[in-house]
């Protein structure tokens, strides 16, 4: 699953029975070492318990993706933002998902231990998910947007808290070197489950969020159904307790690590001693052998300086690709692609390039003497993954095209139908208050649209209505809301009153996966009609009863061809309600028409999937091969540092994502894209110069059996990764 580590190569690697941290090798170190004597000591029961485990991780895991996948959407459809503050709120949630791992670790191995800082931070991240859940039916009163951010805080505590904790704490289950085979073992199914549950989710939570409750897409299902997985994996974990192996803390590396290079700046600074490294002023209270191993791994650590960039790029796929998803047409014959499901394509694509370019790729690139060296392969892949938002521009330029006139700060939309049966004529009497002050005549059963009205809060606009059904002097006051699209619907009475009446509405211009319907009706009579609205092919008809004068919105329909017939007769067939389409069903007593407010999307959702292709290939030849690198060239000892700066790396990936989109330098989406890759092609210029001074350390060595034990942690990894 790409950035969020566990389902390759960035999950903290598990500690081993004797203790250590939470992101420590003494597991791997060991494993190598003891297969050769496996064999001669007595043999092991497999430790069942560790299915618990198992089972809290594939909970935990769909439910983290289930709400992560619908996240996007639902803070534009629900909650109404604009997809710029959606995003921002996005990519802060995901920034803290990668920060709290390194205070969970420190916790666990400090302070509580493994067992309970799983436990407890847990039983934080079920309730985040149930405020999110709950926060989502946004209309029954409640408040719902800050109860999503705090939801999504405590989301971000729980799972960032215990991402560094369950795999090793499943490590501890073992004791070596009597069963290094049968934690290879569980390894193996442990990111199964990883894999299993994170997929099954990025698929369904979409589909539960199509289905209606409360009168609206059921988001408080989809995300309901995260919670119930979030509460099952706390119940499966603590269920297992009995059988567990406990193991007390013992120190994080990490925090030894921080006070180490700590004393040694603050007593460089105090003493003004010269020697031959800064950390040498920490001789006072580390050895030498720590501090030896800090100075190799600052060498590695200064080449992930320009990692985040690359994470600012690839963590979009869950907000701007998926905003960008949601212009498109997913149909595929009768079944539709939904746009937040795209984001699934990314890790399936993951298993299959991962062996291809093991056994395939690097192979035949290595015969030809090309990108043999770590360093080069995530320069190219920092390349490949700015063509890919190059692509992405060029995409979004060619969508542009199809959208409706944005919402925008400073400004409101409004729209009149006409359903008199004549035509009207609408002026403004002051000749100031709408742009150019010209006349616009309406036809029955026409709409008068405007996009470009000045509006601060709100204000209200005074229109002369003329026409000859109407009396002289009738006027019709529009109530503008700022960043709002407003319909009124004019009538009258009955068939014989000329004083005109309307009634408002508020529009739902947001696109979606299924075409938006809604009925503006007026009966003069007080008989209730029936409307049905029929897919010609499935022959599904939603049946709906009008009476008098309103607004109503339909449950969404699937992207068909339908016919709608008023009181058992047929007054439109063969209407296109496709994907992304917005309509309003016009009435007026026993006449009917449909308007398109916004146009259906044109451009199939298949067109993603270069991009999609593109930045998968750049993950796996930058992200994969960055980590390998780096626990390759720092000593073994620095592996679950290593692995929190590659966390904080992605943390801070998401903050420059916030920032660009906060300072908004522009307006269209597609010249931001091109800024990021503009922004990646820089930062790989300065990488390939880093790369091009740094001298690689062939062989690292805490002790004359470490490179078996390297070795030992690279084949773990690479199960991690696939």
């Amino acid at each position: 699953m790409g950035a969020d580590g566990e389902g390759n190569a960035t999950e903290a690697p598990p500690a081993g029975p004797a203790g250590g941290s939470a992101g420590s090798p003494l597991l791997e170190r060991d494993r190598r070492l003891s297969l050769d004597s496996e064999s001669t000591l007595e043999p092991l029961k497999y430790p069942k318990v560790v299915f618990f485990i198992i089972g809290n991780e594939f909970c935990e895991r769909f439910s983290y993706y289930g709400m992560r996948t619908i996240l996007s959407l639902f803070l534009v459809n629900a909650l109404r933002l604009s997809q710029g503050n959606a995003t921002i709120i996005y990519h802060v949630f995901v920034m803290l998902c990668y920060f709290f791992p390194v205070i969970g670790a420190i916790i666990a191995d400090s302070w509580l231990g493994k067992f309970d800082t799983i436990a407890y931070l847990s039983v934080v991240y079920a309730i985040g998910n149930i405020l999110v859940s709950v926060a989502s039916a946004t209309n029954i009163g409640i408040p719902s947007e800050p109860m999503t951010y705090l939801g999504l805080l405590l989301i971000a505590i729980g799972t960032g808290g215990i991402k560094p904790c369950v795999s090793a704490f499943g490590g501890d289950q073992f004791t070596l070197p009597q069963q290094a085979r049968q934690l290879a073992s569980f390894f193996s199914i442990f990111y199964f489950s990883i894999n299993a549950g994170s997929l099954l989710s990025t698929y369904l939570t979409p589909e539960l969020r199509t289905v209606k409750c409360f009168g609206q897409p059921c988001y408080p299902l989809a995300f309901g159904v995260p919670a119930l997985l979030m509460l099952l994996a706390l119940v499966i974990f603590v269920v297992g307790k009995p059988g567990y192996k406990i193991v007390k803390p013992s120190g994080n590396v990490l925090v030894d690590v921080a006070g180490c290079m700590w004393s040694g700046l603050a007593n460089k600074l105090k003493s003004g001693e010269s020697k031959d490294h800064w950390l040498d002023h920490a001789d006072d209270r580390f050895g030498e052998k720590l501090r030896a191993d800090i100075k190799a791994m600052l060498r590695v650590l200064l080449l992930f300086v320009p990692l985040p960039i690359f994470w600012a790029l690839y963590d979009q796929q869950g907000s701007r690709w998926t905003f960008q998803a949601n212009n498109m047409n997913g149909r595929i014959g009768s079944w539709v692609i939904k746009p937040d499901q795209m984001q699934v394509v990314n890790p399936l694509l993951i298993l299959l390039f991962l062996p291809l370019f093991e056994g395939v790729v690097y192979p035949a690139l290595n015969k030809a003497r090309l990108l043999t060296r770590p360093l080069q392969k995530m320069a190219t892949g920092g390349v490949i993954a700015a063509i890919a938002f190059i692509m992405s521009g060029l995409l979004e330029l060619q969508l542009q095209t199809n959208y409706p006139v944005a919402l925008s700060e400073g400004l409101g939309q409004v729209r009149v139908f006409n359903s008199l049966a004549c035509n009207v004529t609408l002026a403004d009497p002051t000749g100031s208050d709408l742009p150019g002050g010209e006349e616009s005549v309406v036809a029955p059963f026409g709409v008068w649209t405007r996009t470009d009205l000045a509006v601060s809060g709100g204000r209200q606009l005074t229109l002369d209505v003329t026409g000859t059904c109407l009396d002289a002097g009738a006027k019709l006051v529009l109530d503008l809301v700022e960043e709002t699209s407003v319909s009124y619907n004019l009538y009258t009475a009955d068939p014989s009153s000329k004083s005109l009446l309307s009634l408002a509405a508020i529009d739902n211009l947001q696109k979606d996966s299924n075409p938006r319907v809604r009925f503006l009706y007026h009966f003069t009579d007080a008989v209730e009609h029936v409307v049905n609205v029929t897919n010609i092919n499935t022959l599904k008809s939603t049946t709906t009863t009008l009476q008098g004068t309103g607004n109503l919105a339909l449950a969404d329909l699937d992207p068909d061809e339908y016919s709608i017939a008023l009181d058992g007769k047929e007054a439109v067939s063969n209407q296109l309600l496709d994907v992304g389409g917005i309509y309003t069903v016009q009435l007026n007593n026993a006449d009917l028409k449909v308007q398109t407010l916004v146009k259906p999307n044109v451009v199939h959702l298949m067109w993603l999937l270069p991009q999609y292709i593109v930045i998968t290939v750049a993950e796996v030849m930058f992200s994969v091969t960055g980590l390998e690198f780096a626990f390759t060239q720092a000593p073994v000892s620095m592996k679950s540092v290593l692995t929190s700066a590659w966390l904080l790396t992605v943390a801070f990936g998401n903050l420059i994502v916030v920032l660009i989109t906060e300072i908004r330098f522009f307006s269209s989406q597609a010249y931001e894209f091109f800024l990021f890759a503009a922004l990646m092609l820089v930062v790989m210029v300065v990488f390939m110069w880093m790369a091009i001074k740094y001298t690689y350390v062939e062989d690292v060595r805490d002790s004359e059996d470490d490179e078996q034990n390297q070795m030992t942690i690279l084949d773990n990894d690479k199960r991690e990764k696939s």
